[in-house]
């Protein structure tokens, strides 16, 4: 497969990306944050992570995230809120990981997805750690406000693993997925962490799984977002532990992919999620910073920043969302837009609440 993204990944560039390098310097333009709010103030649970968000076919917004003791506890559970024009509504419990038997598990990882003239769908994770869950969903008829039970999706289908679905143009849906096999270096030949995609023709009732996303550099990468460029072809980019942001592209509606290589955008081994905006221009919400030469594989979770690129391959930094040092940063962000235009962004704040931005991409440098 041909692959657009010429770069080549050599040790210089992961350097300079590793020091903070890569994307130009900030052009930060508050002017286009129209609203930061969060969605709630108060929680039955001490933390928060992984935030979702989606526009249902109402036109609400609806977001979800999990909550409990901590990342990993039993009592850890989906929450869910709708957002109608008015505020968000208080959070609801709509999954848990107790077992047919009645042990728990813990949940992870929502994605929620509006099915183009369906059900709103809620994808997420239960099970003891990421080398051993397995895929959920519940639906909606309704927008949010009711679920109905959850399932179980077939072995060996995970479902979107942190970030959304996207409909292709002959009407698939194309989930971006990953597996974390182990700790090892080199993300391929099933080993270690390596991204995968399964795709549906018939709305969701049966998937077929992808291979492994080859990575001959040895990049380690998960939580891959897709992208849409022109002439039907897709991109991804996606966390990795070396310093960098992945990056892999496909000619074939997400069959298959090229080898992984990198964009100029840093990454400290956090999630990130990126969309393609109504223009054609591709925009990525991530923590500009890279993992420090003390913590090989781990880095600070601030800045919060946007990118806007034309091609997918060159990064331009134009907004800072957070900047401020805390102990648990600004993570695992989702970004979407919705049909009036505005991006909408939500991201864990603190691993304490859960932020909404809604932004104006025309202001953005």
């Amino acid at each position: 497969m041909i692959n657009p993204n010429r770069r080549t990944l050599g040790g210089a560039l992961i350097a300079g990306l590793a020091a903070g390098g890569g994307a130009a310097r900030a052009q930060t333009s508050d002017a286009a944050v129209l609203s930061s709010t969060f969605i709630y103030e108060t929680a039955p649970y001490p933390q928060c992570h992984a935030s979702t968000i989606v526009q249902v076919t109402d036109g609400a917004l609806a977001a979800a995230w999990f909550g409990g003791t901590h990342e990993r506890h039993p009592d850890v559970e989906i929450w869910v809120s709708r957002h109608d024009g008015a505020g968000w509504t208080t959070p609801v419990s709509v999954a848990s990981g107790v077992q047919p038997g009645g042990e728990r598990q813990p949940t992870w990882n929502p994605v929620l997805f509006q099915a183009p003239g369906g059900p709103l769908i809620l994808y997420y994770k239960a099970g003891p750690s990421p080398q051993a869950w397995w895929g959920m969903e519940t639906r909606s008829a309704d927008g949010g406000r009711s679920w109905s039970a959850p399932r179980r999706l077939p072995d060996g289908i995970l479902g979107p693993i942190k970030n959304k679905p996207v409909v292709l143009s002959d009407g698939a849906w194309l989930s971006p997925s990953s597996v974390e096999a182990g700790e090892g270096v080199g993300a391929h030949a099933g080993a270690g962490w390596a991204l995968t995609f399964e795709r549906s023709e018939d709305q969701g009732r049966t998937w077929t799984v992808g291979a492994h996303v080859p990575s001959p550099l040895a990049l380690d990468a998960i939580q891959p977002s897709v992208l849409f460029h022109a002439d039907g072809l897709l991109q991804a980019v996606a966390r990795t532990r070396q310093g960098v942001t992945a990056s892999t592209w496909s000619r074939d509606g997400g069959r298959t992919w090229s080898p992984l290589g990198a964009v100029d955008l840093p990454n400290p081994n956090s999630a990130n999620d990126a969309v393609t905006l109504e223009d054609g221009r591709q925009l990525m919400i991530y923590n500009h910073s890279a993992h420090r030469a003390e913590t090989p594989g781990k880095g600070p979770r601030w800045p919060l920043c946007l990118a806007l690129s034309d091609d997918g391959i060159s990064w331009r930094r134009v907004l800072t969302l957070e900047s401020e040092p805390i102990p648990d940063g600004y993570a695992y962000p989702a970004i979407i837009q919705t049909r009036d235009g505005r991006v909408h962004a939500t991201y864990t704040h603190n691993r304490t609440r859960i932020r909404h931005v809604v932004i104006d991409p025309s202001r953005l440098a």
